[in-house]
């Protein structure tokens, strides 16, 4: 008698084998015997892409359309409108011109990157090299004087906050 119960138990947990696959948000579950979930197996190429099919149905489609209409502009031939950069009073060096920049709305609007300073630099007529206006504003960020950081699109630079003077204390 206790061989029955035994192999009983056995082809129970034959029937009741299964397998289940999760393919990025879909999963899928096969149910049966040993036998029946490996025959299945060897053809997964397939019910995977059926089940791929049968779940792109389902699939809410998010689909956007974006319209934009320009106007033609009066002339053609006309050149775009040159970026807005601030003047400044002439600056006695490369320090006291990018203080004055970024003093002024433009600069304390958002963080600059290099290039637009060196833009600002350049509509103020003043002739400075790459290698000393990024040597400046190295400096500055190391006397606290500019923050500088890091984006994707290179470093961009602000003026400080100036800290309130404790009480007793001189203004350098």
């Amino acid at each position: 008698m206790s061989q029955k119960p035994i192999r009983e138990n056995t082809e129970k947990q034959s029937e009741n084998f299964s397998f289940r696959i999760k393919i990025g948000e879909y999963e899928v579950e096969i149910k049966g015997t040993t036998e029946e979930v490996m025959r299945t197996i060897e053809t997964l190429p397939d019910i995977v892409i059926n089940v791929h099919k049968a779940f792109e149905n389902v699939k809410p489609k998010t689909v956007a359309t974006l319209t934009v209409r320009t106007e033609p502009t009066s002339k053609p031939e006309q050149e775009a409108p040159a970026k807005s950069y601030p003047k400044i009073a002439s600056p006695a060096g490369p320090a006291e011109a990018v203080v004055k920049i970024l003093e002024t709305d433009w600069g304390k609007w958002r963080p600059r990157t290099v290039d637009e300073l060196k833009e600002a630099v350049k509509a103020n007529e003043l002739t400075y090299t790459n290698r000393m206006l990024t040597d400046t504003l190295n400096r500055l960020a190391e006397k606290g004087i500019v923050r500088r950081w890091n984006t994707n699109t290179g470093f961009v630079y602000i003026l400080a906050e100036k800290k309130p003077l404790k009480s007793g204390e001189q203004k350098r």
